[in-house]
């Protein structure tokens, strides 16, 4: 059995505080052990996003920016909890997630449907978050049709791309192997070159003040 990490990302920049996913929903904390998650896998919520926030005196209202890598059930999980913020998402994503009569594998509306009264940016494509390179959105269609990437030049450590399920394994890319259920399998590889094109031309580049805490659902 393969065991894998939830990881949620609070990015602070000078201009702004972002949440990177949100991890499972909070209501499987309440009940101990794994339970299934209805596709033959199981899960485990051990703490909501709440109290692990509330440990770096945060909390579900403490953001400026909001994005997900895409909009599957263990990574939209708090959507509904956030207290503001304005939602990043691919016009794609976007359209997949909230249009009329529209479906996509894994999407669970009950889970954000929240997030349709909160202000948004709809994205076609990449995006510097703060204008000035530190943070940005890279658009990696494939696993969902708007799944996206975030790259971040770190102060100390350099850059860094929290890549979503744009991949699931480390050796998926050398293989070319993606799920089944992604709605593409040719464009995830497009979009790895995509995002390897942009650490290697901004790995050189550092004296930055971002940072990044790291939580896991």
């Amino acid at each position: 059995m393969r065991e894998l990490a939830v990881p949620c990302y609070v990015i602070e920049h000078p201009r702004g505080r972002m949440l990177w996913d949100g991890g499972l929903p909070s209501a499987l904390a309440s009940t101990p052990g794994r339970q299934g998650d209805g596709g033959g896998g199981a899960v485990r919520l051990n703490q909501t996003l709440a109290q692990q926030l509330a440990a770096l005196n945060l909390d579900l209202g403490a953001f400026d920016v909001v994005a997900f890598s895409h909009m599957h059930f263990d990574h939209v999980g708090i959507a509904n909890e956030l207290g503001g913020g304005t939602l990043l998402i691919q016009r794609a994503e976007h359209d997949a997630a909230f249009a009329d009569g529209a479906a996509a594998p894994g999407f669970d509306r009950k889970l954000y449907d929240g997030l349709r009264a909160a202000p948004a940016q709809i994205l076609d494509g990449d995006h510097d978050l703060f204008g000035d390179g530190r943070v940005r959105i890279i658009a990696a269609p494939g696993h969902t049709p708007g799944h996206q990437v975030l790259f971040v030049r770190l102060a100390e450590t350099g850059p860094i791309v929290l890549s979503g399920d744009l991949y699931h394994f480390a050796v998926s890319p050398q293989l070319r192997r993606v799920p089944p259920f992604n709605v593409d399998a040719v464009r995830p590889s497009r979009a790895c070159g995509a995002w390897r094109a942009c650490w290697r031309k901004r790995r050189r580049r550092c004296g930055s003040s971002t940072s990044l805490r790291s939580s896991s659902s």
